[in-house]
């Protein structure tokens, strides 16, 4: 820990006299970001102002040159709402109530007709409060994985991209963005206020959680119908990862900013996990090697793209609009890279119907009361015909062995 610090505190602290800046490797980033003393780096905090500080920092040490409204800055004002089911929103009203997040920014300039975005949001939960999966009170919820893991790639791309016989037809804008838990409010920021030309992006890159790439080397990539060419490239790069593909451009993260106006996007993530939005979520839980395989596959992505002219858009299918309404729940965190029929379960959480009704991590559900589950929207479907109080039989796949369990709801 004290070397993690010492780490912190050299690379964050200015200096007149700094001696050339050492390499630094995403474990680094990612045990800086994700220390404890960051306090888990909620929006609009001091300590969220440490962490772009220091990704300031780190693009200045990489050369790149600053893109936002104040350096490398670019602030926006917000107000967060006292109904946890509508999103925070813009305001240029100060009182009591608004807070001000800042998006980090920097370019990398080829002369290019065209500029590819990679982004990824540095922003955390901080103590928990609203999103928090965890219900033992106020903990440092350090979000290795949700997303320090993203920004240590992006800023590995960084590196990667400015480098000897690396892709030179395009122009780069790394975009470290602020407010993603509270609605995507830096992306969105963004793209109503770009601090570069906007119709010149052929496309966004965006990583949230890509530290847990697990044993099947399975990686989430979505995007792929918003431009014709995009699932060819993906699947011709892929090597021994196993690509679940998802075509829309809508999704719960920075991407969706950029889709709405109107470019071509690629959002990567190596699934959901039982830390997700718990203070579990640390740095010694991160697949650091995994990080690298899928940091060289969106390098071979953007190889691959880089003789491409303006990449045109696509509109996709929302599949987010087609979400049922459904007023119980399991209480199983859904392996998201699941591709098999039905839905495997990737965690249980404490005293909820799963857990009661002896489910387990692993277990796929197929059948729940009359309703066939083959995936995770009809698993969804299924929810929505039940009741609170209600009871009903769910059929599992135990390691290829189908048992009936009783689940109250």
């Amino acid at each position: 820990m004290r070397a993690i610090i010492v780490l912190f505190l050299a690379i964050v602290v200015f200096s007149c006299k700094e001696a050339k800046v050492k390499s630094i490797t995403m474990k680094e980033d990612v045990s800086v970001l994700a220390n404890d003393s960051l306090n888990g780096r909620k929006t609009g905090s001091a300590d969220e102002k440490k962490a772009a500080e220091y990704i300031a920092k780190r693009f200045s040490d990489l050369g790149l040159r600053s893109k936002g409204t104040d350096g490398y800055f670019q602030k926006f004002t917000f107000k967060t709402s006292k109904n946890p089911h509508q999103e925070a929103e813009f305001t240029s009203e100060k009182n009591d109530s608004t807070q001000t997040g800042e998006n980090v920014i920097a370019y990398f300039d080829n002369k290019a007709e065209n500029t590819i975005v990679i982004g990824a949001h540095y922003d955390h939960l901080g103590m928990g409060g609203e999103g928090s999966l965890y219900r033992e009170g106020e903990a440092i919820h350090n979000g290795a994985d949700d997303n320090a893991s993203g920004v240590a790639m992006m800023l590995h791309l960084a590196d990667s991209l400015q480098k000897e016989g690396s892709p030179k037809n395009n122009n780069y804008l790394f975009i470290a963005f602020s407010g993603e838990e509270e609605g995507l409010l830096g992306s969105n920021y963004f793209v109503k206020n770009p601090t570069t030309d906007t119709k010149k992006v052929t496309y966004m890159l965006n990583m949230d959680m890509v530290g847990r790439l697990n044993a099947e080397n399975a990686l989430a990539v979505y995007g792929l119908g918003t431009s014709p060419i995009l699932k060819q490239t993906v699947n011709a790069n892929a090597g021994d990862l196993s690509i679940i593909e998802n075509d829309s451009g809508v999704g719960p993260s920075d991407h969706t900013s950029f889709y709405l106006s109107d470019i071509p996007v690629l959002h990567f993530f190596t699934g959901q996990h039982e830390d997700y939005h718990k203070p579990s979520d640390d740095t010694e839980k991160v697949n650091f090697e995994g990080m690298e395989i899928v940091s060289n596959y969106i390098f071979s992505i953007i190889k691959d793209l880089d003789s491409q002219p303006k990449l045109p858009f696509r509109k996709t299918k929302n599949e987010s609009e087609a979400v049922p309404d459904f007023k119980v729940t399991l209480g199983v965190v859904p392996d998201y890279l699941f591709s098999g029929k039905g839905m495997r379960i990737d965690g249980i959480s404490e005293d909820r119907p799963a857990q009661k009704a002896g489910l387990q991590k692993g277990d796929v559900v197929v059948k729940m009361g009359d309703f066939e589950v083959t995936d995770m929207m009809s698993y969804m479907k299924s929810l929505s015909k039940f009741e609170k109080g209600q009871t009903t039989q769910v059929t599992i796949d135990r390691s290829g062995e189908l048992k009936e369990v009783e689940v109250t709801f």
